[in-house]
């Protein structure tokens, strides 16, 4: 016994057991209808609130159960009619209540399963085919430059002033950060007063030294004596070299004080403030170089052997839409991430770097060298109520134009809101659109021209 019939059986049932209680209470019974009299007139005030059921439902319940004869209340000579509401206080008819709330479920499951059953909806379907395709899987990764720099300072201080803020474009040797330069500049002039002392023993070493080779010419002194002022003239002369030194060293510390850019680019970030005391070494200012952007993406372990170097692949940014901009991988991990378990593939943007601003969102659409699955759109899969786990869709049996729910699984999600699936076979009719609205069954219409698997792909890409 299916649905439908078992709904008939309950409902003549429930018609019977409302009539066999009518025929008790009724005291007149005519070809008019029936007539119940519910005693006098002093029972209305004494009606228990747990015994009762309006006329109005009884009414309405007998209307759907097909009954054209009107049934009157009454409360001794006094009856009601149409949709006046009078409460009927009687142990028996109360019983009732209950299986005339059953009954309208019952009618109302019914007549929409019936309706459900007999609306011919009209359907979009498409066709799978057994041509493969070759289709682009998706990677999402984020637009970088590929030469970043964090600019430091080399020597120790107080940062006084930085002349550059988040975004600005700099150029070479532009100045970014300075530090105090007061001890390294007293530094440096300690440094030179010490070269000049120094400069002046030397030039006293060298006369020193050539009036004592003359004394010794003449045999006046002695050779150990000449020997002792040649000495002291080569330690006048390397005095002067080490303190040169020192002061070309202090002025290059001065000079590291005055933080400037080595390369065109953006500032994208800034770690200090002004009033910080920095460390060597310490991060202060990151550049971007803009002539070249490139995209970090994560490919899994049974997708790396399908990509090669130099390889070009397509690119499209989530603020602009389905553009495509033509790239190119360039760098392949050697060895897969230690905790995710994937390989950094880099790609190179080869158009379009005005558009692709830094940190924007990018989708690497990679061409799979592996044969393709069939795809139909995301629309034509559903999950049935009493299986939420299990993705299915709509076959259409064309003898009879009715649907029937067929289990499927899940692959890629490709462009154009399409996905793989597996679990059809080559030449079958599936829903394409409007799943949710559908059940088991259900006749529908199907719309001409009939698209297949493929052509509906196309449409999808364009």
């Amino acid at each position: 016994m299916n649905f439908r019939n078992f709904c008939r059986y309950l409902v003549g049932s429930c018609r019977l057991a409302i009539h066999s209680q009518l025929r008790i209470l009724a005291k007149i019974t005519s070809a008019d209808g029936y007539r119940v009299l519910l005693g006098n007139d002093e029972s209305r005030t004494h009606l228990a609130p747990t015994c009762y059921v309006t006329a109005i439902k009884l009414r309405d319940t007998l209307v759907q159960l097909g009954e054209l004869a009107p049934i009157t209340f009454a409360y001794g000579s006094q009856a009601l009619r149409g949709n006046d509401e009078l409460v009927i206080a009687d142990p028996i008819l109360a019983a009732i209540n209950p299986l005339i709330g059953l009954l309208l479920l019952i009618l109302a499951g019914c007549s929409h399963q019936d309706q459900d059953r007999q609306t011919l909806r009209p359907v979009n379907v498409i066709r799978i085919t057994s041509q493969q395709t070759q289709n682009d899987r998706p990677f999402p990764g984020e637009v970088r430059a590929r030469f970043e720099t964090t600019l430091s300072f080399r020597v120790t201080g107080k940062l006084i002033s930085r002349s550059v803020d988040m975004g600005d474009r700099v150029r070479k040797g532009q100045m970014l950060a300075r530090l105090d330069p007061s001890d390294y500049r007293l530094a440096s002039q300690s440094i030179k007063a010490q070269l000049i002392a120094a400069k002046a023993d030397r030039k006293y070493s060298q006369d020193d030294l050539s009036r004592y080779r003359e004394l010794f010419n003449q045999n006046i002194i002695s050779r150990p004596e000449l020997d002792h002022h040649q000495t002291l003239d080569i330690t006048a002369q390397q005095k002067v070299a080490a303190l040169e030194a020192q002061l070309g060293e202090a002025g290059n510390q001065l000079a590291y004080t005055d933080l400037r850019a080595d390369r065109d680019g953006v500032v994208t970030a800034l770690e200090v403030e002004a009033g910080q005391v920095v460390a060597p070494g310490q991060p202060v200012i990151r550049i971007a170089q803009l002539n070249e952007k490139e995209i970090p993406i994560e490919i899994p372990e049974h997708r790396v052997t399908g990509i090669d170097l130099q390889q070009e692949v397509a690119v499209t940014l989530w603020a602009d839409g389905d553009k495509r901009i033509k790239a190119r991988i360039r760098e392949i991990a050697a060895a897969a991430d230690s905790v995710s378990r994937t390989y950094r593939v880099k790609v190179t943007l080869l158009e379009g770097r005005d558009d692709a601003r830094l940190g924007m969102t990018a989708t690497v659409w990679i061409p799979s060298n592996t044969p393709s699955t069939p795809t139909v759109p995301l629309s034509a899969v559903f999950t049935p109520q009493n299986q939420p786990e299990q993705p299915s869709v709509w076959l259409v049996d064309e003898r009879t134009s009715t649907v029937k729910a067929v289990p499927v699984r899940i692959g890629d999600t490709l462009s154009g809101e399409r996905v793989a699936i597996t679990g059809l076979a080559a030449g079958q009719l599936i829903v394409s659109a409007g799943a949710n609205r559908l059940v088991e069954g259900q006749p529908v219409r199907l719309q001409h021209p009939v698209k297949t698997a493929v052509d509906a792909n196309e449409e999808a890409r364009l």
